[in-house]
């Protein structure tokens, strides 16, 4: 369906609503699913809408009830006691046995219009049962899938596939109990609607404040930069034995930007790779610092294979910066080879390598060209568009699915559905 066929969702001013997240993971985690929860929580605030958010505590100290700031605004914070998942570098859990009584005296003290639980591990799993009892309209979004979480578990190999099973099994049954469901792009609706057996669901981005990001324009260099958790899952060993093939005479740095279990394995790596040189760790850092390595950067590398949006990504693109992305899961939405980027052959060293080169070594008017190419295509991701649709939701008014893919001519592959 072409953009011009279908409604934008109204901008008729409506009466402002009180919303309760409930999120298993929140800032100060570092993640893709506590990022947008917080970017989401302080833009309903700045609409005008009272939001309050279910959390982990950060220790088993400090539980209950405060304003916290995040993004520029306050929230009020409803921390539940928590514990730490130690198999997990800094994952915490919220007793599940006390889930649906916690949540019940939250929505009984609170009274919101909806409810939008951001996982259904535990607090979606209470949510799901106790808002509905209560006659509040519910909004899922998932931002997981089970296959990375396995790692965490350390259950044998041998049954992973069953526990992967059941792990979507229980996800679908969690998810069906909601009004309307989410996920960032069209191929993570389309893997989940098969994987639960779920239908309608709606591709909904994560959403990306484009205009607080800078991009540079003077002076090109080779600086790759990575952006997100050291774990297994974003497959940065198959990364740094890329740029380990890289031509010398590039003269290329690679900033590695975040934490992880696998900062100390990957220290190792770049000394036996004799590439350590060129190897720089600032740990995790700041939001203003985040931006400015965003700017001095040349290009993301992202060879994760299991994104279903990647705000790193999308960050990048609002600074102007080329993306070289594994072709798997929802890069492909993002990154459109050979326009702002290059997609590679996911865990195929010899390609990330070529296509690295690739686009250091373009000339510098189609470098700059898929500069141009990143920021155009980021716009359909802008933030606002995401808080529109996530209202209507909210109301369970028609909305339209933003922009997830474009095809060749650039028209929007979105599709207007009825809120649930």
């Amino acid at each position: 369906m072409r953009k011009s066929d279908v409604p934008e969702p109204s901008d008729t001013p409506a009466r402002p609503l009180t919303i309760l997240l409930g999120c298993d993971t929140f800032a100060p985690d570092v993640n893709g699913a506590a990022r947008f929860a917080e970017r989401l929580a302080a833009g309903l605030v700045e609409r005008g809408h009272t939001v309050h958010v279910i959390a982990p505590s950060r220790t088993i100290f400090k539980t209950g009830e405060w304003d916290e700031l995040h993004e520029g605004v306050r929230l009020r914070m409803h921390r539940l006691f928590s514990l730490r998942w130690y198999p997990h570098p800094w994952l915490r859990y919220m007793m599940p046995w006390t889930i649906r009584r916690n949540t019940a005296r939250i929505l009984d003290e609170v009274k919101p219009d909806a409810v939008h639980f951001q996982s259904h591990f535990v607090v979606g799993r209470g949510l799901s049962v106790t808002a509905p009892e209560r006659g509040i309209r519910v909004i899922a979004t998932n931002h997981t899938m089970p296959q990375n979480m396995i790692e965490h578990t350390q259950v044998p190999r041998f049954l992973q596939p069953l526990l992967v099973k059941w792990a979507w099994w229980d996800e679908g049954k969690i998810l069906k109990r909601a009004d309307a469901v989410t996920t960032p792009t069209r191929r993570a609706a389309d893997y989940l609607e098969d994987a639960t057996g779920i239908r309608g669901v709606h591709a909904i981005g994560n959403g990306v404040r484009v205009d607080d990001y800078t991009p540079r324009w003077d002076g090109r260099g080779n600086r790759i930069v990575f952006v997100g958790r050291l774990t297994n899952e974003k497959r940065l060993e198959v990364l740094f034995r890329a740029v380990a093939q890289l031509p010398a005479s590039l003269d290329w740095q690679l900033e590695i930007v975040g934490d992880g279990e696998q900062r100390h394995h990957l220290d190792r790596l770049a000394q036996q790779l004799g590439i350590a040189e060129r190897v720089v760790f600032p740990g995790l850092v700041s939001d203003e610092e985040l931006k400015a390595a965003y700017t001095r950067a040349d290009v993301l590398a992202m060879p994760s294979t299991a994104e279903l949006q990647s705000i790193v990504t999308m960050e990048a693109m609002s600074s102007g910066l080329p993306v070289v992305a594994a072709d798997a899961m929802a890069l492909p939405h993002l990154v459109h080879d050979g326009e702002n980027g290059y997609l590679f052959r996911p865990d195929d060293i010899e390609d990330l390598a070529a296509k690295l080169e690739r686009l250091l070594t373009l000339p510098d008017a189609e470098f700059t060209g898929m500069k141009r190419a990143s920021l155009r295509l980021i716009q359909a991701h802008d933030i606002e568009r995401t808080l529109t649709t996530f209202e209507c939701l909210y109301r369970g008014e028609p909305v339209v699915d933003p922009v997830t893919e474009y095809d060749s001519d650039e028209e929007d592959s979105g599709h207007v559905a009825e809120g649930r």
